[in-house]
C-alpha cells in the first residue's frame, strides 16, 4: 500500500475535519439561555435545536460511509461540508427559532462527514503503527475539543453576543472545505457503487443489530457517550440560570470534564499494558453509576453549585475513558469483513443516545434541572442492564480472522468511539491468550 498523502498531512486533515462536529455542538451550548431571550421563545424550543443537530449528525453517518465507498472520499466529503457551511450561514442569519432549527439540522448532516471520512482516509493509506499514531491524534482531538469549545463559546458570548458563534462556525467550515478540497487527494482506490445499494447496506446493518455481543457494547457506549451529549443540551440552563454563572464562567467550569477525561485516558493507557480492555468496562460503569447517583440523589438533597453539578460529570467522563477501548473492540470483534459498517453503527448509537436524551428533555420536562436528575440516572441504568443481561455467549456472525503482525489494535483506537465510514475493511484484534 503506497500512501497518496504523507502521514503528517493525513493527520492534520483528519484532525481538522473530525473536530467539525464536536466543535459545532460544544461551541453552541453556552448560547442557549441567551437565545431564549433573543428569540422570545422557551427553553424547550431551544433544546429542540440540539435534537435536530443530533438527528442529522446521527443518521448522516449511516449514509456517508457507504456513499464514500461507492463514489470516493473527496466528492462525498465536499458535498457534506458545503451543506455544513450553508447551515452555519442560515443559523447566523436567523431571527427566529424556525430558521435556526433548519440551520442546525443542516450543520448536523454536514458535520457527520468529518467523523465518517477522517478515519476512512487513514485506513485507505496506513496500517499498523503508522495508522495508530494518526488515529491517536484524531482521537485526542475528539476528546479535548468538546470540553474546550464551551470555554471559547463562553468567552465569545461575553464579548460579542451570540451571532459571532455561528460566524466562527461558518469560518471554520470554509477552512475545512478549502483544506479538504485543495489538500486532499482521493484515497479510495477501490470505489464500488455496489457498496451504496440499499439492500447491501440494510443487510449489513441487520446482521449487526441481531448480534447480542455487538448490541451489548453498542448500548453501553450509546448510553455513556449519549449521556454527555444530553448534558450538553441541559447544562447551560442549569449552570447559568440555576447556579448563576456567566457564560464565560460556564465555559471555564466545563474544564472539569476535560481534566477528568484526560486523567481517565492516562490511567486507561497504563492499564491496557497489563489488563485486557474489556475487563475495564465494569470499572468504567461503576464511575458512571456514581456520577448518576450524584444527579439522582445529590442534586435532590444538596443545593446546585459548581461542585455538585460538575463533579458527577467528571466521574462520568472518567468512566467513559475506561469503557471506550473495550467497548469499541468488543463491538467490532465479530465482524472483520464489515468493520466499517459496525463502526458507523456504533457512532450512530452514540449520537443517537444524545438524540434520545435531548428529545426526552425537550418533550417531557419543562425544567432542565429536573431533566438532568431523571434522564441521566436512567441512561446509567440502561447501560448497566445491557452489560449484565446481554452477556450470554453467542455465535459469531463471521469466523474469527487470525491476526497478522503489525495490525492495528482497535482497543487503543480512540477515533473509533464516534464512528467511522461504512467502508468494508479488515480489522484484526490482538487479545491475550486467556481472554474471552
Amino acid at each position: 500500500m503506497t500512501p497518496v498523502m504523507s502521514e503528517m498531512r493525513t493527520a492534520i486533515i483528519g484532525t481538522l475535519i473530525v473536530t467539525l462536529g464536536p466543535l459545532s455542538l460544544a461551541l453552541y451550548t453556552p448560547a442557549l439561555p441567551m437565545l431564549v431571550d433573543a428569540f422570545h421563545t422557551t427553553p424547550s424550543a431551544l433544546k429542540l435545536t440540539m435534537t435536530v443537530y443530533f438527528f442529522g449528525f446521527a443518521f448522516s453517518q449511516l449514509a456517508c460511509g457507504p456513499l464514500s465507498d461507492a463514489y470516493g472520499r473527496r466528492p462525498v466529503a465536499i458535498g457534506f461540508f458545503v451543506t455544513y457551511v450553508l447551515g452555519s450561514v442560515l443559523a447566523a442569519l436567523s431571527s427566529g427559532v424556525e430558521l435556526l432549527l433548519v440551520g442546525r439540522a443542516l450543520q448536523g448532516i454536514g458535520a457527520a462527514a468529518g467523523v465518517a471520512i477522517s478515519r476512512a482516509i487513514v485506513r485507505d493509506q496506513f496500517m499498523g503503527q503508522e495508522s495508530a499514531r494518526i488515529l491517536n491524534l484524531i482521537g485526542l482531538m475528539l476528546a479535548v475539543v468538546p470540553a474546550v469549545a464551551p470555554t471559547l463559546g463562553g468567552l465569545i458570548l461575553g464579548v460579542a453576543g451570540w451571532h459571532p458563534i455561528f460566524l466562527v462556525m461558518t469560518a471554520y467550515g470554509v477552512m475545512v472545505l478549502a483544506a479538504f478540497g485543495l489538500g486532499v487527494k482521493e484515497t479510495n482506490a477501490n470505489r464500488n457503487p455496489e457498496a451504496s445499494r440499499p439492500a447491501t447496506v440494510l443487510r449489513n446493518y441487520g446482521a449487526l443489530l441481531s448480534d447480542r455481543r455487538f448490541m451489548r457494547a453498542g448500548i453501553v457506549l450509546g448510553m455513556a457517550l449519549g449521556g454527555l451529549y444530553t448534558l450538553a443540551a441541559l447544562l447551560p440552563f442549569v449552570m447559568i440560570e440555576k447556579v448563576g454563572l456567566t457564560p464565560t464562567q460556564f465555559g471555564l467550569a466545563m474544564l472539569w470534564q476535560t481534566g477528568a477525561y484526560t486523567a481517565g485516558a492516562a490511567v486507561t493507557g497504563r492499564l491496557l499494558r497489563r489488563v485486557e480492555a474489556s475487563r475495564l468496562i465494569p470499572f468504567g460503569l461503576a464511575f458512571i453509576v456514581v456520577g448518576a447517583l450524584g444527579y439522582a440523589v445529590g442534586l435532590r438533597v444538596l443545593p446546585a453549585t459548581v461542585v455538585t453539578v460538575m463533579l458527577p460529570i467528571a466521574l462520568w467522563a472518567f468512566g467513559i475513558a475506561l469503557i471506550m477501548p473495550g467497548g469499541t473492540s468488543d463491538a467490532l470483534a465479530g465482524f472483520p469483513r464489515m468493520a466499517g459498517a459496525a463502526s458507523a453503527l456504533i457512532g450512530f448509537m452514540q449520537i443517537g443516545g444524545g438524540l434520545a436524551g435531548s428529545a426526552m428533555a425537550a418533550l417531557l420536562f419543562a425544567d432542565p434541572y429536573t431533566a438532568i436528575t431523571t434522564i441521566l440516572p436512567g441512561m446509567a441504568v440502561v447501560a448497566v442492564a445491557s452489560h449484565l443481561l446481554l452477556r450470554a455467549p453467542v455465535t459469531r456472525a463471521e469466523p474469527e480472522v487470525k491476526p497478522e503482525p503489525g495490525d492495528l489494535e482497535v482497543a487503543v483506537d480512540p477515533a473509533g468511539v464516534l464512528g467511522a465510514g461504512g467502508e468494508e475493511m479488515e480489522v484484526s484484534l490482538h487479545r491475550p491468550k486467556n481472554g474471552p
